[in-house]
């Protein structure tokens, strides 16, 4: 009786394992499916090109969380950095795009500064990462208004526009910069002795500290590249956007979140890939455009979201147990 429930058990857990496996694949094609059935013209260059563009700002900032919950950490701020770099490149009232490398180079800074200061409340002061990150996003949010003074002004070079919307033979611009920092992201997270670190960090920080893995330094790293990730989403975002607000990126921080568990990435940390996380981006944008499609009501996204994290986490959680 013991063999035949070991058989059982160890064919549940193949079984789970193949469903975690291909679970984000088979889930793009039924969304692409759907969507086609509901308007043959999905699939047309054009609309692909369109949705890639939507998705690309989106995935950056997926790219940035995934690295903070693989070790065991969250972001609430990062929506609320979106629009704080968007403000700030409207602060130099440039008209030349001659001085857009100076408007990058002067976010990723500011960036890394919050992302350090994040790393540096949850590991050094013991904030959770949930009100720290939370406490930042108000913070930011303070001095966003106040500088503003609720309506932002300023000028912003023609190239912002051609990098959010324009295209180089065909290929989003946007996406190009999404390509690039995940070929460097996932070298880091897959090939490199820093990436292993941070699986062991996120699997076991007290084993981590036993082997001479310096855990709090990892997980600042993940913390400060999480920032700068989406400091550079809300340049491109806000280009594609077209205009600046204080507002810009408003929801990104729970569809960052909501990506990542799509795509596998487990929020008890230790586990996902890079892939994953931006297959997930990918699926959600696809949900979105279906629900537009479909002619439902945007709160129908809010619902859909808070399905996909349950369903998500169940499936997980089963796929532990098994």
């Amino acid at each position: 009786m013991s063999e035949v429930s070991a058989k059982a058990t160890e064919k549940t857990t193949q079984q789970m394992a193949l469903l975690r496996q291909f679970s984000v694949p088979i889930a793009l094609v039924a969304l692409v499916a759907t969507a086609t059935a509901v308007q043959p013209s999905f699939l047309s260059p054009n609309n692909i090109q369109d949705i890639l563009t939507q998705t690309a700002p989106l995935a950056l900032v997926v790219l940035g969380q995934a690295f903070v919950i693989l070790v065991r950490g969250l972001d609430l701020s990062v929506a609320s950095l979106m629009a704080s770099v968007a403000v700030l490149a409207t602060a130099f009232n440039a008209t030349s795009n001659v001085m857009i490398p100076l408007i990058f180079a002067s976010a990723i800074l500011v960036s890394a500064v919050v992302g350090l200061i994040n790393g540096l409340l949850v590991i050094k002061r013991n904030v959770s990462p949930f009100l720290a990150t939370l406490a930042m996003m108000i913070v930011l949010q303070g001095i966003r208004f106040y500088y503003t003074q609720g309506a932002p002004s300023g000028s912003l070079p023609e190239g912002f526009r051609f990098l959010g919307a324009g295209r180089i033979a065909g290929i989003p611009v946007n996406v190009i910069a999404f390509t690039i920092c995940f070929a460097g992201l996932a070298w880091l997270l897959h090939k490199s002795s820093f990436g292993r670190k941070i699986y062991i960090t996120g699997g076991n920080p007290a084993s981590a500290d036993l082997v001479g893995i310096r855990s709090d330094r990892v997980t600042i790293t993940c913390y400060v590249i999480c920032s700068v990730m989406a400091g550079i989403a809300g340049l491109f975002l806000m280009g594609f956007v077209g205009t600046v607000d204080n507002w810009v990126g408003r929801g990104y921080e729970l569809d960052a979140i909501v990506a990542c568990v799509i795509g596998g990435i487990a929020l008890t940390g230790g586990r996902g890939t890079l892939w994953g996380a931006a297959a997930g981006a990918l699926i959600l944008v696809l949900i979105f455009n279906i629900v537009i499609i479909m002619g439902l009501p945007v709160q129908a996204q809010m619902i859909i979201k808070g399905i996909i994290i349950i369903f998500a986490a169940a499936l997980f959680a089963k796929a532990i147990q098994a």
